[in-house]
């Protein structure tokens, strides 16, 4: 019961930032709204005993969160880079957890998984410019860290729809980035849905592995 405290609060500090998304320009306090959630979570999780790789993930993650804070076009990259370094971790903690092995159906859906990525990010790649190979090397790990994701033995069904959110929230980011036309205002329902989809994805991702 005490560890649903810290995480109600996260959540809600989550959703608070959510609506101020587009509507003002970025500053520290809107940093520390922001980077506020995910420090509860990461903190609440390495409390509760959570795997160490699950605690380094969310702090990357966090991390990423406090670059992306920033003007885009000077933070994008470190940011990127802080998130590649949190689904390293996303994917040794899959791995480690155990992968399930001999299923078609499994197979194919992480076949699924990886090739619609692949498909998106072709669909993107005349919008990238010179930022294509840190684009494509991000894709590469998100997708390897979805596929772990749905290879994870029974009783992880809250880490796997985790993922896919952090995945459908990684697409979504990617279009406003990269695909909304230049000097277009970002529109107020994706930032708030992809947001909502990354901070709730990773909170039931840490649920994931702290109900074990």
């Amino acid at each position: 019961m005490t560890l649903w405290l810290p995480l109600g609060i996260a959540g809600l500090l989550a959703v608070v930032y959510g609506f101020t998304l587009s509507r003002s320009p970025p500053s520290p306090a809107k940093l520390l709204l922001k980077i506020s959630g995910m420090v509860i979570l990461t903190v609440a999780a390495a409390w509760a005993g959570a795997p160490p790789l699950l605690v380094a993930g969310l702090a990357a993650c966090t991390l990423g969160d406090a670059f992306l804070a920033g003007r885009t076009e000077r933070w994008l990259i470190p940011g990127m880079a802080a998130f590649f370094i949190g689904h390293v971790f996303y994917v040794g903690l899959f791995w480690s957890a155990g992968q399930v092995s001999g299923d078609l159906m499994n197979y194919l859906a992480r076949g699924v998984l990886v090739f619609a990525g692949a498909g998106y990010v072709f669909w993107l790649s005349p919008s990238l410019g010179p930022l294509r190979l840190p684009v494509l090397a991000y894709a590469a790990v998100i997708l390897v860290m979805g596929a772990g994701a749905i290879a994870l033995p029974p009783g992880f069904g809250l880490v796997l729809i985790g993922a896919l959110m952090f995945i459908a929230s990684d697409a979504i980011l990617a279009n406003e980035l990269f695909r909304r036309p230049t000097g277009e205002t970002p529109r107020w329902l994706a930032s708030i849905s992809l947001w909502n989809l990354y901070f709730f994805g990773q909170m039931l991702i840490a649920l994931g592995f702290l109900a074990k």
